[in-house]
């Protein structure tokens, strides 16, 4: 058990530095688990192979399968696999998620937030290799991700706000050897309050920080910023250390924000 590897899913927009992360992620990575493998799978190396000369998008779910048939077989290998793709559908994340389950190993998930103005300056800068019009189609299909428990990000990380990447790096390998260890052993009895606490604390910053980076997407909000977020301060203050479930955390945060700001928030957000 103490060599058990798991799954690492990114997700982003386009140009958002999924691939630049997940690069040095695994340079991390090989340092912190010697005994293991680390493999970026990247399905724009599949659909290259498949169509190196113009998009085809009816080889696109011949490539999905593939991608996840590469995942599966590295996995299965004992090594420890990034999934550098945008899995902006809950679907994709779900297919993920069950490759995982499917070897009795663990998906952890991290958000690439940065947002679609800042990629599209990053995009115009590499030459535009993506179209801008598929960036914006992207980010109108994008999944929220509060519809299941298993589906919130790990982490989260606008890296247009990042100053020092290999900071965020090092607390992205605490996160996942956190995760790695608590699934992996058999805490003593006398911890595990501390550690139920411990990962609600966790949930309750991660989801409430989640949840306002989602809805000051929406302009209707944006002139209410910084009370949306010293609102957000308060409801983590007083939740602290609380047993709430993951489901509750976000419904009560919802009603606190719309109780605070008297109005109604769109379910759209």
């Amino acid at each position: 058990m103490a060599n058990q590897n798991f799954l690492i899913c990114l997700v982003g927009l386009p140009a958002s530095g999924k691939s630049n992360f997940a690069n040095k992620l695994k340079i991390a990575l090989e340092k912190k688990f010697e005994n293991l493998n680390i493999k970026i799978i990247d399905p724009d190396i599949i659909r290259y192979s498949l169509t190196p000369d113009k998009f085809d998008h009816e080889k696109e779910q011949i490539i999905r399968n593939e991608n996840l048939r590469v995942i599966w077989n590295e996995l299965k290998k004992g090594n420890i696999v990034i999934s550098d793709d945008l899995n902006y559908y809950t679907s994709m994340r779900h297919e993920l998620k069950d490759v995982a389950e499917s070897l009795n190993l663990f998906l952890f998930i991290i958000y690439i937030s940065t947002p679609i103005e800042i990629c599209l300056k990053w995009n115009e800068k590499r030459g535009e290799p993506i179209p801008n019009t598929v960036i914006y189609k992207i980010n109108e299909r994008f999944d929220k991700f509060y519809k299941y428990k298993w589906d919130i990000p790990d982490v989260m990380y606008d890296l247009s706000h990042i100053t020092d990447l290999n900071q965020i790096i090092k607390d992205t390998l605490t996160k996942i050897q956190e995760k790695r260890d608590f699934i992996i052993s058999k805490p003593k009895k006398v911890e595990i309050n501390n550690i139920v606490s411990n990962i609600n604390n966790e949930s309750l910053d991660r989801i409430t920080r989640l949840y306002v980076n989602t809805l000051l997407r929406d302009s209707t909000y944006i002139p209410l910023k910084k009370k949306i977020i010293k609102l957000r301060k308060d409801y983590v203050k007083e939740n602290k250390n609380k047993a709430l479930r993951e489901s509750e955390i976000l419904k009560k945060f919802k009603n606190f924000l719309e109780k605070n700001l008297s109005l109604k928030i769109s379910e759209k957000s």
